[in-house]
């Protein structure tokens, strides 16, 4: 048995974390800083098990409307949602984890987010505005649906690379299936 082939395969698995925190972001981002790529571990290490979106449901996360795309944009996938972590900035603890349907019909994790209300629900100031990782949230938007208050958001793409960057809102690799 040739002991270099294992070695082989844990090297190639330890570089893909480090990979996917290595893509292209924003201007705002701030590779260099160890504090965003130590906060940016964390959050990957932290979701690394909702892979399986059994364990997701399990840990409070609930599916929230359908798979999310925007025509020209992309996608963001299904959403599962855990309105306990609403508000946080915690590296570890997403409001909201982001699925796409495999050509299997299983759901495989590609994202996550957080979301932040905004406190004087108004949108038109944003003296409020949070920041993780080196980035501003967007916003303040208004609620998507019935009870999501005004909110500011921010979308990491951890378990699936984005062309347009990691922070970017739509990633033009994500594809909701045609409903019909």
């Amino acid at each position: 048995m040739n002991p270099k082939g294992p070695l082989s395969a844990v090297a190639v698995a330890a570089l893909v974390p480090l990979t996917l925190l290595a893509g292209p972001a924003p201007a705002a981002a701030a590779p260099d800083d160890d504090a965003v790529r130590a906060d940016l571990r964390k959050a990957y290490s932290a979701t690394q098990k909702y892979h399986r979106v059994e364990r997701a449901v399990a840990d409070g996360y609930l599916p929230l409307r359908g798979c999310i795309a925007r025509a020209g944009e992309g996608g963001m996938g299904y959403h599962y949602v855990n309105k306990a972590y609403n508000n946080t900035t915690d590296p570890t603890k997403p409001a909201a984890l982001m699925y796409e349907k495999s050509e299997d019909g299983m759901l495989r994790l590609v994202g996550v987010e957080w979301f932040v209300e905004d406190a004087d629900q108004d949108l038109t100031t944003d003296d409020d505005r949070p920041t993780m990782f080196g980035q501003p949230f967007l916003g303040p938007s208004p609620g998507v649906e019935a009870g999501v208050r005004a909110h500011y958001d921010l979308h990491v793409w951890l378990h699936k690379p984005n062309p347009k960057g990691m922070f970017h809102e739509w990633n033009p690799d994500v594809r909701c299936p045609a409903e019909g």
